[in-house]
């Protein structure tokens, strides 16, 4: 168990008000704690948000030595706090931490910064609809020399935004470009089953583009042979082809998403038929055009759910189950929020209550 150093702000910062947006808040305070080789994990502490010193020669600035995590503190209508299953990040971060030879974190040691900081700040939690408390727990190699190596010292960080949709349109269905040209960072034997920032920086570009052109989001290929669907946006995708959800399988390049996950265990336990392979662009068109494609929707921490009511590609759109919300998408994304917010029972033991 960590000994955690509590050094508290002196002045509280004023809650923002009025629409939150998403990223752009910042609560009073922040975790920190260091790795050295040879001595582990030590110095943990939570202190006032505010910059951190780095060497110019920092192993995260130079090489990309990052890795990080996204998850959600909720405010239940009985004045609770929870969280949704940060032991799966927990485990995710220390996925990314083997794969770019970053030290791994013990899971109870995540999990405990992460509810001694939301406690701490749990006045930040907003209790809007559709609003809640996002957790950015991140990692960077620090190692203040400019060779290529595993990294010797490192920094783990915890910080904190209260936020509203990710997508401006909220619920509403998105259009999506399909991307022919860029990649991301996710061949086979790469980085994308991680959370590393190469990986998100790497598909801004194609992210603006799709933007310039009225989309929200672009549909990514893989890297290889560009016809095996991969992600939209950064989040993962589900179909309803023909009565079953299909989703593409985890082969290494897509990141295994905990909502992503959660909605595989809701769709089984609800019986509905779902599917874990590799699915083409040109199946997907094929059922868009003969109207095959019954709904389509991305998965992730930010947006939980976000329904695709069109598809671009070629400047041609394709509009999917009349550009409305469909059945299904809009039973996910109820069942998860519900046990987010305690508004429905939690019976698989996905929430951890911030006492």
């Amino acid at each position: 168990m960590l000994d955690i150093k509590i050094n508290k702000i002196e002045t509280p910062k004023a809650k923002p008000t009025g629409a939150l947006g998403f990223g752009k808040y910042f609560t009073d305070h922040m975790f920190m704690m260091d790795y050295d080789e040879g001595i582990g994990w030590h110095d943990a502490r939570i202190v006032p948000y505010g910059p951190i010193p780095m060497s110019p020669a920092s192993s995260a600035l130079h090489y990309g030595a990052e890795i990080f995590e996204g998850m959600k503190a909720y405010h239940t209508k009985d004045g609770k706090i929870q969280l949704f299953r940060p032991y799966e990040n927990a485990k995710r971060l220390n996925s990314s931490a083997e794969r770019l030879c970053l030290p791994e974190l013990p899971v109870e040691d995540f999990v405990q910064a992460v509810v001694t900081l939301v406690d701490l700040d749990r006045d930040w939690v907003p209790q809007d609809p559709g609003t809640s408390l996002y957790v950015r727990p991140f990692m960077i190699g620090d190692d203040h020399s400019l060779g290529v190596h595993g990294v010797h010292h490192a920094i783990f960080m915890v910080i904190l935004s209260p936020v509203g949709s990710y997508y401006k349109e909220g619920l509403n269905p998105v259009s999506i470009l399909i991307e022919k040209d860029d990649v991301r960072v996710a061949g086979k034997g790469g980085t994308g089953y991680t959370k590393c920032g190469g990986n998100y920086a790497a598909s801004t570009r194609a992210g603006k583009k799709a933007e310039l052109k009225g989309y929200s989001q672009v549909l990514w290929l893989d890297a290889v042979e560009r016809k095996y669907i991969e992600e939209v946006g950064s989040m993962n995708v589900m179909f309803k082809i023909d009565g079953e959800v299909v989703t593409p399988a985890l082969v290494g390049s897509i990141l295994p998403g905990i909502t992503r996950k959660s909605c595989i265990q809701i769709l089984k336990d609800e019986g509905i038929p779902v599917t874990e392979r590799r699915i083409t662009v040109d199946e997907l068109l094929e059922a868009l055009k003969e109207g095959r494609l019954e709904e389509a929707w991305g998965t992730g921490t930010a947006a939980v759910i976000s329904p695709i009511g069109k598809f671009v590609i070629n400047d041609k759109e394709y509009v999917v189950n009349n550009g409305e919300i469909g059945k299904v998408s809009q039973m996910l994304y109820d069942e998860i929020t519900g046990i987010q917010s305690g508004k429905i029972e939690d019976t698989r033991d996905w929430i951890l209550e911030v006492k």
